[in-house]
């Protein structure tokens, strides 16, 4: 008999909730729709229509009808059998051995058998067959929470990019006027042509890091159409406009470890493959026992087929058949130390699925606390680095620094915006990524299958 494994886990979290975090209850409805905390509606319709049309969704819910059809088979052999046959055949002896007539046998008949499960051997099997189907609903749930956080990461990096590449146009407007401000000085004698070149490459280092964003930027809304189930190129338009990153919500409460264990999908699938397997030691040792079978036939046999429905042309045979290995040299002993030592592996697997959730949470937030810290961080440099260029270009106007500041001023600052836009287009990944290790996203769904 199975009895569901007992995992003691910690009642708070190891890291330390902060950022926003807290491990107030989870509210169901929350988690199910996570990406509505967003607050996006592009986001929003994105998810829904890449869980409708996602190939990987799709070919996991074949597996869930591929699962039942076998439980189906499976529960056929409780029940009794009746087959239909029925034949007709003709037969000459040779004048030598025989008559030389030519002879006709018609029959016809049901047979029906039926075995007895008195040792479980069926019941184990369909007990199996059942874990097995509940084990493929959990991995197509499974597949919807990568799926629906994959959706999201893709498109906060459609955003990022396009953030980024604001400030990287930006910064090259900026930096054309600098090179056109030293390219007059020069030709008006008031500097050399160093000042000009420098400026130049300055200028021209820019330029030269937008296509790769551009790049990124299409790699990024490819990936989305086809978490979609559509071709490269087909979401390009409705994404054309550049929108802000989605901005995650001041709070969000998280639970205890425990409720991970209760939601994660991947934890519920593991422990429904250990139910199955454990179910498999019950089927290979009730081979150990005797197998009662009940058959009966009855049908019609005759010589003409005009006399088949006669009552002379009547057959029956009915009775038990008992059937026991004696000896099979140890085989049905070891066929469930088998059976026996994959169940242990299902077990280990089980608790490994369960530690690396857990890791998985854990790494999620300490990564969006400490990434706002970056944040911020970021923000204020970004401040002072937007100071020190105007600092800098009015210095050097006035003949107080060389121009080599400016440059460094105006490069310093493009780093830093372009990594403020990055942080905090990866605070709102991170807030994805915890949500998708605690298992957000799939109640829709199972409410979808109960109806």
């Amino acid at each position: 008999d199975y009895v569901p494994p007992k995992t003691s886990v910690s009642k708070d979290w190891h890291t330390q909730l902060k950022g926003g975090l807290a491990t107030g209850v989870m509210d169901p409805q929350t988690l199910a729709a996570w990406w509505n905390t967003l607050n996006d509606p592009a986001l929003s319709s994105l998810v829904e229509r890449a869980a409708a049309g996602n190939l990987d969704l799709k070919k996991a819910w074949a597996r869930v009808r591929e699962a039942r059809a076998r439980r189906g088979v499976t529960k056929a052999d409780l029940f009794p059998t009746l087959d239909a046959t029925g034949s007709a055949s003709w037969s000459r002896s040779s004048k030598d051995t025989g008559t030389g007539k030519t002879s006709d046998i018609y029959s016809a008949s049901f047979d029906a058998g039926w075995e007895l499960d008195i040792f479980g051997g069926v019941r184990r099997s369909l007990e199996a067959a059942e874990a097995e189907l509940q084990a493929n609903y959990e991995d197509l749930r499974n597949v919807l929470v990568s799926l629906l956080g994959e959706v999201a990461l893709n498109y906060i990096e459609v955003r990022t990019f396009q953030a980024r590449l604001t400030v990287a146009e930006a910064n090259l407007e900026a930096q054309k006027e600098t090179y056109q401000l030293t390219l007059w000085r020069y030709q008006a004698g008031l500097m050399d042509e160093l000042a000009v070149e420098q400026a130049r490459y300055n200028l021209e280092n820019t330029r030269s890091q937008i296509p790769t964003l551009r790049i990124g930027l299409e790699e990024a809304k490819n990936r989305l159409a086809v978490l979609l189930g559509e071709q490269p190129g087909t979401i390009h338009k409705e994404l054309e406009e550049r929108k802000p990153i989605p901005v995650p919500p001041l709070e969000v409460a998280i639970g205890v470890p425990a409720d991970v264990l209760r939601q994660r999908p991947d934890v519920r699938k593991a422990e429904r493959q250990l139910a199955a397997q454990t179910a498999r030691v019950g089927v290979a040792t009730a081979d150990l026992y005797p197998k009662f079978t009940l058959s009966g036939s009855i049908g019609l046999e005759t010589l003409s087929l005009t006399n088949l429905s006669s009552s002379g042309s009547w057959t029956l045979s009915a009775g038990p058949r008992i059937t026991w290995p004696i000896f099979k040299a140890g085989a049905i002993r070891q066929k469930i130390e088998i059976q026996s030592a994959l169940q242990e592996q299902y077990l280990i697997a089980y608790e490994a699925t369960v530690l690396s959730s857990l890791e998985e949470v854990e790494n999620a937030l300490l990564a969006y606390a400490e990434e706002q810290h970056r944040r911020d961080g970021l923000r204020k440099a970004t401040e002072a680095a937007q100071k020190a260029v105007e600092l800098a270009q009015q210095k050097y106007q006035a003949g107080l620094t060389d121009f080599s500041n400016v440059l460094d001023a105006e490069r310093s600052l493009l780093s830093l915006q372009d990594q403020l836009v990055q942080s905090e287009g990866e605070i709102s990944s991170n807030l994805v990524r915890l949500y998708k290790a605690l298992g957000g996203g799939w109640i829709s769904l199972a409410q979808n299958e109960k109806k």
